[in-house]
């Protein structure tokens, strides 16, 4: 496999847990800003080439238990926000880390994707993260209720 875990239990490369908030006890890998779990956050993207496309091992860390709404999907897009592919979510899990994945057929011109959450109540919010097609380098990057574009110079 290739991609790496950002801030998962099993972080496997650039993620360090470093924060101590009171609420998620978790920050981001620069140690700076805690998640907060009323958003779908992704908190980890892994990788793998198969025969119809990038298989995605997506983890989204999210308080499902605290609200009516619980994380609905993930899904890959261009750095403009085109989609290329969701994985939808039908039910909650709990305030729990879980991994799921799908398989995505990324064109050949695309070098960068950004792999984004989604909850019921609050839809966008949370960290997303960028990631590299070629190498599986990760970038975690917050986003606001509207989803952010980006350029390739945001790319890890």
């Amino acid at each position: 496999m290739t991609g790496c875990i950002g801030n998962g239990p099993a972080a496997s490369s650039g993620g360090t847990t470093t924060g101590d908030d009171a609420t998620t006890g978790r920050s981001d890998e620069t140690g700076n800003s805690a998640l907060d779990l009323r958003e779908a956050n992704v908190t980890g993207v892994e990788t793998e080439p198969v025969t119809d496309g990038v298989r995605f091992d997506v983890t989204l860390y999210h308080d499902d238990d605290g609200e009516d709404g619980h994380a609905n999907w993930w899904q890959v897009e261009r750095l403009d926000g085109d989609r290329l592919g969701r994985r939808d979510l039908s039910h909650a899990h709990g305030t729990l880390e879980f991994t799921r994945s799908s398989t995505v057929q990324i064109p050949d011109d695309v070098d960068c994707v950004v792999v984004r959450g989604h909850d019921q109540t609050h839809g966008y919010g949370g960290q997303a993260m960028l990631l590299a097609i070629d190498d599986g380098a990760t970038r975690t990057v917050r986003q606001g209720e509207d989803p952010d574009s980006f350029s390739s110079s945001d790319c890890p």
